[in-house]
């Protein structure tokens, strides 16, 4: 038996998320059949991802692992697949790694963007695909904010009560807030994230950037390790797991295809 890793990306509009439910309304249900299928068998190909995407939330690549006796090339899986899969879910790469390769625990880093519209009316082309802001924002206190929340941190006070992690502490490598027109992206890399992270965190820097709250507001935050405290989770629309970073010997970062995926949002 050969383990495989696939790179897919999924508009998460209309799934329930990534992890399997009862009601199979989500992209691992979907994809796992379009495996059984593939393979010529009854069953669903169960398999293993690097990050859970929670509903609404898209993923310009998500890396997933399985194990399986099909000696297909690369470019095979990639097509075969693809075809019983509906046009929102897509594989966009295939490659056989070692037994050792595990898609969540073999990973380094996972990164995230969120994309936030900001102007007083809401973008109809970017329904589903973009947060929503319509009020102004200070850009530079939520930059000072956001420096305050780089590094390794108990962020309890962001963290989903439904969260499953065996403990709060992650380290944050990079949070860049950049102006593309009417846009802000905002960039988010860690080790790895609890449940809603990402959300209440940008739910805390609107806080800020509207003015609600003060810049030094998040290091109370993080201190107080409260999710009591916090702000509001924020709206699913405009997060995308953007990519996963892995080490060098499984080769799989140069095919990571996020960058030619994004590409074409000029944010403008």
């Amino acid at each position: 038996m050969a383990r495989m890793a696939l790179g897919l990306a999924y508009d998460g509009s209309s799934w329930q998320g990534w992890q399997t439910q009862p009601h199979r309304q989500t992209v691992q249900d979907t994809l796992e059949a379009a495996l059984g299928k593939f393979a010529g068998i009854p069953d669903s190909v169960p398999t293993v991802c690097a990050g859970r995407t929670d509903t609404g939330v898209h993923a310009a690549m998500q890396v997933v692992h399985l194990d399986t006796h099909l000696d297909r090339r690369p470019e095979s899986w990639v097509r075969g697949v693809n075809a019983f899969l509906p046009p929102s879910i897509a594989v966009q790469w295939a490659q056989p790694v070692p037994e050792d390769f595990h898609a969540r625990f073999s990973a380094r880093s996972r990164t995230y963007l969120y994309v936030l519209w900001r102007d007083r009316v809401r973008p109809p082309l970017w329904a589903g695909r973009a947060g929503w802001c319509f009020q102004p924002l200070d850009v530079g206190a939520m930059r000072q904010a956001a420096a305050a929340l780089l590094g390794e941190h108990d962020f309890s006070s962001f963290r989903s009560s439904q969260c499953q992690a065996r403990h709060p502490v992650r380290t944050l490598h990079r949070l860049d807030i950049d102006e593309r027109g009417s846009f802000l992206v905002f960039t988010l890399r860690a080790n790895a994230f609890l449940h809603h992270m990402v959300r209440n965190l940008m739910g805390a820097l609107l806080q800020v950037g509207q003015g609600r709250q003060k810049a030094d507001w998040m290091r109370v935050l993080l201190a107080a390790r409260d999710r009591r405290l916090g702000a509001a989770t924020f709206s699913p629309d405009g997060l995308y797991l953007s990519s996963i970073e892995y080490p060098p010997e499984f080769r799989l970062n140069e095919l990571d295809g996020a960058p030619r995926l994004l590409s074409p949002f000029t944010f403008t």
